[in-house]
């Protein structure tokens, strides 16, 4: 039997690193028509590798990807993720956290309410996350087409198979990975996913390594830690560069057509958990973290969420001061930027006329449709406008992530410990979302497997009181 690797095929990066070219402005048209030529295929549309596999192409695709490393980018804007300390991680021989409040007092609060919205926004993180797992990959219609026939459209609870006719299902198979564990009838505790095992990784780091880590420690951790298998996309392409000797930070940028994508974005939720009233903080420890995988807009994704999730953790603002927060650590002439403004401001401007939030999604697919589904930037601009729709609403919020298409599970995730947060406490969660966890969760991370949900909020809080 052969064991055909997804993600890191030369033959199969290339494609994905000629739209990545075309989208930071660099000039690849004379290697495209190079490989075109030699009947190069475009870049696989949704899973990990090409239908058919061409070996026969790996040297030139191997010489084309150095070629195309060395293209300078006419991509406007400051390309340098915003922190409180710009210098690399490498650059500091002593990091000290940034002095803050103490954050259990912070905003006068009891030194339980914090852990109370760590705990609601883990389960609502793992919420929004199983949401999203059955649909992932799956186009928007398909999606609507299988809530609709379920009854279930605008979406307001679990996809299900129920009811839906064999030929919609033949039609438009749930995610493979995810149908026996996610949809309503099967639902059993919180199965494994990425969405979750990175924030039980970061969680370690600090345990391990202290707000003071870096990216080398990042690296370590994975090593250690995580199962190569487990990874995908820029993550996988990094994992297996440190494995051949690359190190950080080249590990982002060498052959990872995927730097971009949604992957250091998943992983930002901890960083703002244990900053909450810190955005700033939150956004640089966020930075040392995606440094290792991703660059640029793939680092903004991740600084624009530790930094809203910072902003919300406080328990003292809504949430729309919390996505200004965000906004505020990218710079704002990033295309991540303009995407995030773009949700916004279309959530806003439909949310007058219409509860529907069908428009915002149409609208978000006519501007944003060109990019991959898992690139950061269209992900980011759904998210915002989710949380702008939902206004702190739990369910309307997750439901409008995962009803937006795209990158389903990891939306609904994030949007999710947004909405929790803001809920503040487990018992404000609908129980019909909550109580199908079991307060359990999966994971091939050593020694969480089956840790409850309330467990993993005291670790948490003690990470976020931590001097």
């Amino acid at each position: 039997m052969n064991v055909r690797l997804t993600w890191v095929q030369p033959e199969d990066l290339v494609g994905h690193e000629l739209r990545q070219a075309a989208e930071d402005g660099r000039d690849a048209t004379t290697i495209a028509a190079r490989w075109q030529a030699a009947g190069g295929p475009p870049a696989p549309p949704t899973a990990g590798a090409s239908p058919t596999p061409r070996p026969d192409l790996r040297p030139l695709a191997e010489s084309l990807l150095t070629e195309l490393a060395t293209l300078p980018t006419s991509e406007p804007g400051d390309r340098t993720p915003v922190a409180p300390d710009r210098r690399p991680p490498q650059a500091r021989s002593s990091p000290t956290p940034t002095p803050r409040a103490h954050p259990a007092q912070a905003h006068g609060a009891r030194p339980h309410a914090l852990r109370d919205r760590l705990h609601a926004a883990w389960l609502g993180r793992a919420v929004g996350c199983l949401l999203g797992k059955p649909v992932e990959k799956l186009p928007l219609p398909a999606i609507r087409a299988l809530a609709r026939a379920a009854g279930n459209w605008p979406l307001t609870t679990w996809f299900t198979e129920r009811g839906v006719p064999p030929h919609l299902l033949a039609a438009h198979p749930w995610n493979r990975r995810s149908a026996a564990t996610s949809l309503a009838e099967n639902i059993d505790g919180m199965p494994e996913d990425d969405d979750l095992n990175y924030p039980l990784l970061n969680l370690l780091l600090l345990q391990r390594y202290g707000r003071g880590f870096t990216t080398a420690d990042v690296a370590r951790l994975w090593l250690d830690e995580l199962p190569a298998g487990r990874t995908f996309t820029a993550e996988r392409i990094a994992y297996r560069n440190l494995l051949d000797g690359i190190e950080p930070p080249l590990t982002a940028s060498h052959r990872n057509p995927f730097r971009e994508w949604i992957g250091a974005q998943i992983r930002a939720d901890v960083h703002g958990w244990t900053h909450p009233g810190d955005p700033g903080a939150a956004a640089e420890q966020a930075y040392r973290d995606a440094a290792l995988t991703h660059t640029a807009n793939g680092v903004y994704g991740a600084q624009f969420v530790a930094a809203t999730i910072a902003t919300a953790a406080t328990g003292a603002a809504d949430v729309h001061r919390a996505l200004t927060a965000g906004l505020s650590v990218i710079p704002h002439r990033s295309r991540l930027a303009a995407a995030v403004r773009l949700g916004i401001e279309t959530a806003r401007q439909t949310r007058v006329t219409t509860p529907d939030f069908t428009p915002v999604v149409d609208r978000l697919h006519a501007a944003l449709g060109g990019y991959h589904w898992v690139h950061a930037v269209p992900n980011a601009a759904l998210l915002a406008a989710a949380l702008t729709h939902g206004d702190g609403d739990f369910s309307r919020t997750i439901c409008a992530a995962v009803s937006g298409g795209w990158d389903t599970d990891s939306n609904g995730a994030t949007a999710g410990s947004v909405a929790g947060l803001l809920a503040g406490h487990p018992d404000r969660l609908p129980e019909r979302w909550t109580s199908p966890l079991k307060n359990r969760l999966a994971t091939s991370i050593p020694s969480f497997d089956g840790i409850g949900f309330d467990t993993l909020a005291e670790l948490t809080y003690l990470e976020a009181v931590r001097p």
